[in-house]
């Protein structure tokens, strides 16, 4: 499988691999991809380092300082694992990135002996920017291959059920509910969180003006706890409340419901149908599939569709891809490429990964079998128009979604903020059980396009744009609600094709969207593809 990873802009700091994300202490610089504090000297093993000179990685894979034994629960296979050290590990890296990575000529040639494996891996990376001067490479980071699989394929992660988003990431911080899971801790009492609620402390530590490391990792590891049973106090002041409340909050294993108010809007003039659509892990297929036939299924029939993804960081290609069929339907992406992978000046027209010729994902007409049966029939809506809510949490593969279908000549109508910017895509690697993101290939449309690395800027000029209009995330009213700003901005440009002034009022003149900063780990921020025909079991 593939998928598009990625590391957060350089305000944020990143405190290991596998991590959530930090907040911002307000003085920090840097970031990025970690220092060469990691030198151990010489580390023993394998191959002595000669600079420019690459062994192939297979003479290292699977040389492990700790090897695994027994089974993988998900492959079924045994795991290949046999003794090693570090440096051969380290070994592995430094000959896989130059041979897959898509800058593999920006990367730079470190001995493989004076690190451990956890700092050597985010050395290996360009340092270059993009022409906003971003950094060129922001999605480079490592899982444990266990928590990865779990993620993957049944959309299961630790936490409590609710997304928190810092709207200000750095002194003085806004941090705020953004959306809970039906059924999770954070719904249920007393907790009983919802939209909007802002996060004033975190065991104690002030979450709106503390600028130090220990305050932000405090902070962090309440956000993002890492262990079931996990459990940490909130200091919440609900949307509207005069006075804060105190809330325990309990990590467990939280399944995600990816579609969410799927409905037909009332009262707008036309037949507008809605879906919140938060993530394209492998349990969405099935949900967009029962999304797509309740609207089929309205009396009558939608002109109009509007998906909120303003949250949504993405996941599998095929399913973005089976999502964007579902709304063309087969006129205009029959026989048509939704997105093309091109890899670094070394693979050309193979495949790296597979060792097949590089052909483009096609559009989806049937299941690719995630959460259902393989080879059904997709339902379709024949739209020729689609609507995307959108903010800077939106990446990757939703990007994917309005990239192919703009490249078939469907019109995108983008309503909200910019969206992260992420064309970029890579197959996840294990090795050693730490699964490795490292990005591998740019994607385009049918068009040719790819040119996003900035995001997609409603109501913009130039190629990374959509029509539409910018409107600020709003907080005060609940996702799906027809008076929320940008749900609003949507069913008015629909009709009317202007940007109407929502109920919660439009951002001061010149003031853009704020960018902010969802919380949460980079695996819900990706584009994935899969090695073969299906998906891991």
């Amino acid at each position: 499988m593939t998928h598009r990873g990625d590391r957060r802009p350089v305000s944020l700091l990143q405190a290991a691999a596998g991590a959530v994300l930090v907040l911002t202490v307000e003085a920090c610089s840097g970031g990025g991809g970690g220092g060469g504090g990691g030198s151990t000297g010489s580390m023993g093993g394998g191959t002595s380092w000669t600079p420019g000179v690459y062994l192939p990685e297979s003479h290292f894979a699977a040389q492990c300082a700790a090897p695994r034994s027994g089974t993988d629960p998900v492959t079924h296979r045994p795991f290949p694992d046999v003794a090693g050290t570090a440096v051969d590990e380290n070994n592995w890296l430094r000959s896989w990135t130059n041979d897959l990575y898509l800058w593999y000529s920006e990367a730079p040639d470190l001995n493989p002996a004076n690190y451990t494996t956890a700092a050597y891996f985010p050395l290996l990376v360009t340092s270059g920017t993009d022409a906003q001067g971003q950094p060129k490479d922001k999605f480079h980071f490592t899982y444990p291959t266990s928590t990865w699989e779990a993620l993957a394929t049944a959309g299961m992660n630790v936490g409590y059920g609710a997304q928190f988003i810092a709207v200000q990431p750095a002194p003085p911080r806004r941090i705020l509910v953004a959306y809970t899971e039906p059924g999770s801790p954070a719904v249920m009492a007393p907790a009983s969180l919802a939209r909007g609620a802002s996060v004033l402390s975190v065991d104690g530590v002030d979450a709106v003006n503390a600028n130090d490391q220990a305050s932000v990792d405090t902070i962090n590891a309440g956000l993002g706890p890492a262990t079931v049973g996990e459990s940490h106090t909130f200091s919440i002041l609900d949307q509207g409340a005069a006075s804060p409340r105190v809330v325990t909050l309990q990590a467990v294993i939280v399944t995600d419901v990816p579609v969410q108010d799927v409905m037909v809007l009332s009262g707008t003039g036309t037949n507008i149908g809605y879906m919140l659509f938060n993530d394209q892990l492998a349990p969405s297929e099935a949900a967009l599939i029962n999304a797509v036939n309740t609207l089929k299924a309205n009396p009558t029939a939608i002109t109009d569709l509007v998906i909120d993804i303003r949250y949504n960081g993405g996941g599998f290609l095929d399913i973005a891809s089976e999502l964007a069929y579902m709304i063309a339907g087969p006129g205009p992406t029959a026989g048509q490429t939704f997105e093309l992978q091109q890899f670094n000046g070394k693979h050309p027209s193979t495949n790296p990964v597979t060792g097949t010729p590089i052909a483009p994902t096609p559009f989806h007409t049937t299941t690719q079998g995630f959460s259902t049966t393989a080879g059904q029939a997709l339902p379709t809506l024949d739209l020729p128009r689609v609507f995307v809510l959108t903010t800077s949490a939106t990446c990757s593969a939703s990007e994917a979604v309005m990239n192919g279908l703009a490249g078939v000549g469907v019109q995108v109508i983008q309503i909200g903020s910019t969206t992260c910017g992420k064309p970029y895509g890579f197959y996840p690697q294990d090795n050693c059980g730490t699964t490795y993101f490292s990005i591998e290939f740019q994607a385009a449309n049918a068009q040719g396009f790819s040119a996003y690395p900035d995001g997609f800027t409603p109501g913009g000029s130039g190629g990374a744009s959509f029509p539409g209009c910018v409107v600020n995330d709003d907080f005060t009213h609940a996702l799906g609600d027809p008076s929320e700003s940008l749900l609003f901005v949507a069913q008015g440009y629909a009709q009317n094709q202007t940007c109407l002034t929502p109920p919660a009022g439009l951002a001061p003149p010149g003031q853009a969207a704020p960018r902010g900063i969802a919380i949460r780990s980079p695996l819900r921020e990706m584009r994935l593809l899969r090695r073969d025909a299906a998906p891991p079991r």
